[in-house]
C-alpha cells in the first residue's frame, strides 16, 4: 500500500469514499445532502493538500492537510481522513494519519489539530489516540447524529 498527492483524475475514486460516509451524516459535519461536485471541489480545496492511499491501483482512502487557522495558528496542521467502507479495519487510516504526521513536518507544521472528532466514532478516536493525539476539549452536544441524537465532539491535538 502507497500514498500519493490526489489529482483531479482521482475524483471519482475520491467520491466512492466519502460520498458515502458524507451521506451517513456520522462522522462529518457535511451537509449529508451535498452534491458530488461540490463535495469533491471541498475535498480538494485549494486551502489543502489532498492525498489518496492506493492498494495496488485502487484507492482505498483519502486525506487532506492543510492549516488549521490562519496567521499566527498557521504553524498548526488539521486534517481530514476517510476510508473506502469495504477496506475499514486494514490500517489504511492509521497509515495515512502517519504519512500525514511526517508530510505535516516537512512542511514546516509545528502540531497537528482536529477540530471536531465525533465522540460516537469510537475506533477514529481510539485510533488517534494510539497516535499520540489528546483530547484537549469536549464540546458537549456539538454533533447532531442521525440516530443518536446530540452527542459530544473532541478536539484532538498532538505535537510534531
Amino acid at each position: 500500500m502507497h500514498i500519493r498527492p490526489a489529482t483531479r483524475d482521482d475524483a471519482s475514486a475520491i467520491w466512492a469514499i466519502i460520498g458515502p460516509t458524507i451521506r451517513a451524516g456520522e462522522t462529518y459535519t457535511i451537509e449529508p445532502g451535498i452534491a458530488e461536485e461540490a463535495g469533491i471541489e471541498r475535498w480538494l480545496g485549494r486551502d489543502r493538500e489532498t492525498f489518496v492511499a492506493l492498494d495496488g491501483d485502487q484507492v482505498v482512502g483519502t486525506y487532506y492537510l492543510r492549516p488549521n487557522q490562519q496567521g499566527g495558528g498557521s504553524h498548526v496542521a488539521n486534517c481530514g481522513y476517510m476510508t473506502l467502507q469495504a477496506a475499514g479495519g486494514r490500517g489504511i487510516a492509521r497509515l495515512m494519519c502517519e504519512h500525514s504526521m511526517v508530510a505535516a513536518r516537512r512542511q514546516g507544521f509545528r502540531a497537528m489539530q482536529f477540530n471536531f472528532v465525533v465522540s460516537t466514532n469510537e475506533r477514529a478516536v481510539a485510533l488517534w489516540r494510539s497516535l499520540g493525539f489528546d483530547i484537549v476539549g469536549r464540546l458537549p452536544g456539538a454533533f447532531r447524529h442521525p440516530a443518536l441524537g446530540y452527542v459530544d465532539a473532541f478536539v484532538m491535538f498532538r505535537n510534531l
